[in-house]
């Protein structure tokens, strides 16, 4: 897997292009994509704070959908032969839904398109994700899962500057607000795709068990006696029940961060600026801890993560004022990609590897899947009071509880 200088694999590097394919439709919907819907809710005459509680609950039914689903299909997927295509049909989904996100012009009927969309998203992320046991070694996983966190924010800036230019300048190259954004959400959806075909050419699925003959019943047999067997598995229940908490709260923080913005009064173009930051820093520091993996203990550098949340979250409940926004951006750059990627790499090593699927099926569950936990906290507590600062407040203690349980997890292994 790993050539005489120890540098990326040509697998490994097909592998990580996913990431920065889809990445640029992260990236839309932490930036474009709610300042868009915040236009189409403003004028049917939705409030702010409503806005950004429609938004968190929208994001809450994508993620519930495939909390529901993700499970079963990881289970599918680690059959022979079923991983490519259950993947490819993901994508499909993911991409369509991008592609057809102008053509609503209602805010409902947006909001569907695009819970169909990040149902694709995320759906194809327990494939991609369960793809890492196959593509590289087990000693390279915390190194080839960072590169992956770390190219996919710096690539996904490649489409996102296009697209901030299109939003921005339309006006002086002549194009309507409507027929920018069109442009914008085809440019990206291809990105997207383009990035994708590397890895379905050279994608080769070693783990797997073989192909019984009733796929899907077997699907939900072995699904079953893995949820059972996790719980005798006392670290690996820990580690998916912090996992549950802590990355519910970096989720929730990527969902909201724009409509947050928005809902304080901020100006749209500093946030979209503020957010491509986010992005750029993201790639040395993902990168760093790609090193520091090497010298430290993945445990050790999850912790370190976790905290710096739990301060980037408080910091958060206060923030009124620009300079503030630009400072939070850099500060989650900072650690996001170190936790996602270090998150995903600490699981892989400690499952199955043959049992891969079904494994990242249940760590979606309580990864994306569960981010519903905290967006449907925020919008429900901004409506209940009034402000959208307290509702932030309530993901600091996500990530209490998440290191709280997490080093319960890694004193066990």
């Amino acid at each position: 897997m790993e050539d005489g200088n120890g540098r990326l694999t040509r697998q490994e590097k097909c592998w990580i292009l996913y990431d920065v394919g889809n990445s640029a439709f992260i990236l839309l919907v932490s930036t474009i994509i709610p300042i868009y819907f915040n236009s189409l809710a403003s004028s049917a005459g939705l409030s702010e704070v409503d806005y950004l509680a429609y938004w968190g609950y929208g994001a809450s039914i994508s993620t519930v959908m495939v909390a529901l689903i993700g499970p079963v299909l990881g289970t599918m997927a680690d059959t022979k032969g079923f991983k490519k295509p259950s993947f490819l049909a993901c994508v499909a989904l993911g991409v369509a839904g991008c592609a057809l996100l102008p053509v609503p012009g209602h805010w409902l009927a947006f909001l569907a398109v695009f819970v169909l969309a990040k149902v694709g998203y995320n759906a194809s992320l327990i494939f991609y994700d369960s793809m890492l046991t196959d593509i590289t070694t087990r000693e390279r996983l915390d190194f080839v899962s960072s590169y992956g966190y770390a190219w996919g924010y710096i690539g996904s800036c490649i489409p996102f500057v296009i697209s901030l230019a299109l939003v921005l300048a339309h006006e002086p190259i002549g194009l309507t607000m409507k027929i920018a954004i069109t442009l914008v959400f085809l440019l990206n959806g291809t990105w997207w795709v383009l990035m994708t075909i590397p890895l379905l050419k050279t994608y080769r699925q070693i783990h797997y068990v073989e192909r019984p003959d009733h796929p899907v019943k077997a699907s939900f047999q072995r699904l079953s006696k893995t949820l059972k067997d996790i719980r005798g598995q006392k670290p690996i229940f820990l580690y998916l029940l912090a996992f549950f908490f802590f990355i519910d709260g970096v989720y929730t923080i990527i969902e909201i961060a724009t409509a947050y913005g928005s809902a304080l009064g901020l100006d749209s173009s500093q946030l979209l600026l503020a957010l491509l930051a986010t992005q750029i820093v993201a790639f040395p520091c993902a990168l760093l801890f790609a090193r520091f993996s090497k010298k430290y203990e993945t445990a050790r550098l999850l912790k370190l993560c976790i905290l710096a949340y739990i301060g980037i979250a408080l910091f958060a409940i206060q923030l009124d004022k620009p300079w503030e926004f630009w400072l939070l951006a850099i500060l989650v750059g900072m650690f996001q990609g170190a936790i996602q990627a270090l998150s995903r790499s600490y699981f892989a090593r400690i499952i199955p590897a043959e049992k891969s699927g079904e494994y990242f099926g249940i760590y979606d569950i309580c990864g994306k899947g569960a981010s519903f936990l905290g967006t449907t906290l925020v919008g429900l507590v901004a409506q209940a009071t009034g402000a959208a600062n307290v509702g932030v407040a309530m993901l600091a203690v996500l990530f209490i509880i998440g290191y709280v349980l997490f080093r319960r997890a890694a004193d066990l292994l």
